[in-house]
C-alpha cells in the first residue's frame, strides 16, 4: 500500500515500466525481485537469497565487477544490502534486451497486469 500512495503522489512525473512510455533519459520506476541479484552472484548457498554482512556483499558485487561497497557502519539491513547488490547486477545486465523484452511478455498483459522484472 506504501508504493501505490508513493505512485499516486509521484502522479506521472517518473514513468512506471512497462505501464508508462519510458524516455530515452532519466529516471524510470521498476519493481524488481531482488533476490535475482543475489542468487546471480553465486555467493548464497541454495535456499538463501540474502546478505547482510560485508565480507559476502563485496564477494557479491564483484562477481558483477564492481569495486568493494562503502561501509555501511555495522547497518547490514537485507534493504541496504538488496539495493547495493541489485544496483551492481542492474548495470551489469543494462545491455541484455532479453531482459527487458521477454519472449511471452505481450502489450496487453504488460497495461494489464504489469510485470515484475525477473519472474514471468
Amino acid at each position: 500500500l506504501t508504493g501505490m500512495r508513493v505512485l499516486h503522489r509521484l502522479k506521472g512525473a517518473i514513468p512506471v515500466w512497462p505501464f508508462d512510455a519510458v524516455h530515452a533519459q532519466g529516471p524510470v520506476i521498476v519493481e524488481i525481485y531482488t533476490s535475482i541479484a543475489a542468487r546471480a552472484s553465486g555467493v548464497l548457498p541454495m535456499g538463501k537469497a540474502k546478505i547482510t554482512d560485508p565480507e559476502t556483499l563485496d564477494t557479491a558485487l564483484a562477481r558483477f565487477k564492481s569495486a568493494p561497497h562503502v561501509a555501511l557502519n555495522g547497518r547490514y539491513t537485507d534493504h541496504a544490502t538488496d539495493a547495493i547488490l541489485t544496483a551492481a547486477w542492474l548495470r551489469a545486465n543494462a545491455d541484455r534486451s532479453d531482459y527487458w523484452h521477454p519472449e511471452r511478455m505481450s502489450a496487453v498483459a504488460a497495461q494489464t497486469e504489469g510485470w515484475t522484472y525477473g519472474v514471468v
